[in-house]
């Protein structure tokens, strides 16, 4: 009976309790004054081991393991070419752009300014209400995920954590997340229901690694005004949510723990993008056992419940808790861990590894892909398979951003000509829907792509990306940084041109803008004596024309007359056979 009773209780109990038994939370101590302690050496301390239980299977949580393993990364990734970015969250009820949950705590910020205006004082209404409040009831992923596909795009990039901490699924490991608190719904089995359903493939983004620095705002006050030494709510406790709404609920699972006593956190927590010093929580390892495990299970979760095509963790570095840049605090093999269950658990489940993992800015390692995260290389890289990732406007909404089609194509156009992917974000509305003028951009694009996809669509690069103007003895193209009115207004010529090989064997030259009636083009790089392309020419057509075009090969260049109409947008392309 009592072995009976034991069972009961186990699987009545909550899973969220069950996992944290399985993962206890450390004791804490006292928090000492703030800069009062010095980060230990991150590259004298050995790699902390976690031993956390994976997926059987050939891969073993090392980066050696991982390589020897992989059998490649898998051809659909090739062929894409064109993702949408689903960068979504409750950050997005702030109405201030990307970072709003930790920017509510900088009283110089415009986020602090609009999070009074909208909820209050962060010393009495902070983040914690942001999530209990927030409820996108016009979020459709069926919808959106269709509204993407005629876009043109292959597979989606879904946030699952941000920076906040908050899980957007039935998270075992983390109550703090959008079944429990806010919209009560699994945002992640929606999208992934979606997905399946329309044969759209998909990732999960996690970008928790950075919570531990990026909170410490959360500990903080202000400096001057009547709320002056008032402390934000990430002081709470358990035992501070007796009878509040939140009862039950412990603050650091969300904001994390005071770690302001190594120098330099407290400065950097107000230093726009900056993590802290490269260094060791020396004071807190314990914690940083505890912090790690967790962020390892949480992934692991996911893979396990949703079988996603490929996961994501954002970073500065070679990767997550690397002991400097975004992976400041501690060295372990966390990553390694989430990596090996993932294509284990993908062998079991598909019976073949063609799933990726992608890790941010960490270099040739078979098994993981790269991103550039606002910008687009400027050579060729056939190193590793590589993803550009934009934002149009903001990583999160925020009013005011320029829609235009044309610099989400140009952008797609700049990657794919170096061997690249393009994945952009169109910043969804707080209540889960798309504007009017993100819809018609998505329209135009999708547009574009029905008539141009054979040069975009399983393309590789050509030996040279592309021609056109030379500035400071480089290339002249689209410049970084989010999708806005610079983007926009930024002006190509019809001597610019980029190049792609399709899956045809044909080459593919992209005039980065739209020639006018009946000009004759010269494309310098198809010339006879170019040194591109010595073999002879047979047949040159504009991609969407069904008429014959003038054109010469010469050695000096290609010469091709436009037609006498010309209805196109953005950029037209020439097939040369």
């Amino acid at each position: 009976m009592k072995n009976i009773f034991v069972m009961l209780v186990f699987f009545m109990m909550p899973a969220c309790v069950y996992a944290q038994e399985k993962n206890p939370f450390p004791t804490i101590s006292k928090p000492k004054p703030v800069d009062s302690e010095t980060l230990g050496d991150w590259k004298t301390f050995p790699e902390m081991k976690l031993n956390i239980p994976i997926t059987k299977g050939p891969f073993e949580p090392t980066w050696e393991s991982i390589e020897k393993n992989y059998p490649g990364t898998p051809q659909w990734l090739r062929d894409a070419k064109f993702g949408i970015w689903v960068h979504f969250g409750p950050q997005s009820a702030g109405e201030s752009g990307d970072w709003y949950a930790r920017n509510l705590y900088k009283s110089e910020k415009k986020a602090y300014t609009n999070h009074i205006k909208k909820y209050g004082h962060p010393s009495e209404v902070g983040y914690k209400e942001v999530l209990r409040d927030w409820n996108p009831t016009k979020l459709n992923p069926s919808q959106l995920t269709k509204i993407y596909r005629d876009a043109g795009a292959k597979y989606l990039m879904i946030q699952g954590v941000h920076h906040d901490n908050y899980d957007l699924w039935n998270s075992k490991y983390q109550p703090w997340n959008s079944v429990n608190i806010g919209p009560k719904r699994d945002l992640i089995a929606e999208w992934a229901k979606a997905c399946k359903s329309d044969g759209m493939r998909f990732g999960v983004t996690f970008h928790h690694e950075y919570t531990w620095w990026w909170w410490q705002t959360a500990f903080g006050s202000d400096k001057e005004g009547e709320k002056k030494g008032i402390p934000y709510d990430g002081h709470l406790s358990l035992a501070d949510g007796k009878g509040k709404w939140w009862e039950g609920y412990d603050p650091r699972m969300l904001y994390g723990i005071d770690l302001r006593e190594y120098k330099g956190v407290e400065q950097n927590a107000h230093t726009e993008w900056s993590p802290p010093p490269a260094g060791i929580f020396s004071n807190h390892l314990d914690y940083a056992k505890w912090y790690t495990t967790n962020w390892a299970l949480r992934m692991m979760d996911v893979v396990a419940h949703y079988d996603p095509d490929f996961i994501y963790t954002d970073g500065t570095v070679q990767g997550p808790f690397t002991g400097n840049g975004t992976g400041t605090g501690i060295k372990a093999d966390a990553m390694q861990h989430v990596i090996a269950d993932f294509y284990n658990r993908t062998l079991q489940k598909r019976g073949i590894v063609n799933t990726f993992s992608i890790v941010k800015f960490r270099h040739n390692t078979n098994g993981t892909v790269n991103t550039e995260e606002f910008g687009v290389p400027e050579k060729i890289n056939t190193a590793q398979p590589w993803i550009a990732e934009a934002p149009v406007g903001d990583w999160f909404y925020a009013p005011g951003f320029t829609y235009d089609s044309g610099m989400m194509i140009r952008y797609i156009i700049e990657a794919i000509a170096r061997d690249g992917n393009a994945a952009l974000c169109i910043s969804i509305l707080p209540d889960g829907s798309l504007d009017e003028g993100s819809l018609k951009m998505l329209k135009e694009v999708g547009n574009w792509m029905r008539r141009n996809g054979a040069a975009v669509y399983g393309s590789k690069a050509w030996s040279i990306p592309g021609e056109g103007e030379i500035i400071n003895n480089k290339l002249k193209m689209l410049p970084g940084g989010a999708l806005n009115k610079r983007h926009a207004e930024f002006k190509f010529n019809e001597t610019d041109f980029r190049f792609t090989v399709g899956k045809d064997k044909a080459l593919y030259a992209f005039c980065m803008t739209v020639p006018a009636p009946n000009t004759t083009i010269k494309i310098k790089s198809l010339g006879s004596n170019s040194g591109n392309y010595s073999q002879g020419i047979k047949k040159v057509s504009l991609l969407g024309y069904k008429g014959k075009l003038d054109w010469k090969q010469e050695p000096d260049g290609l010469t091709i007359t436009c037609p006498s109409k010309m209805p196109y947008e953005t950029s037209v392309v020439f097939k040369v056979e």
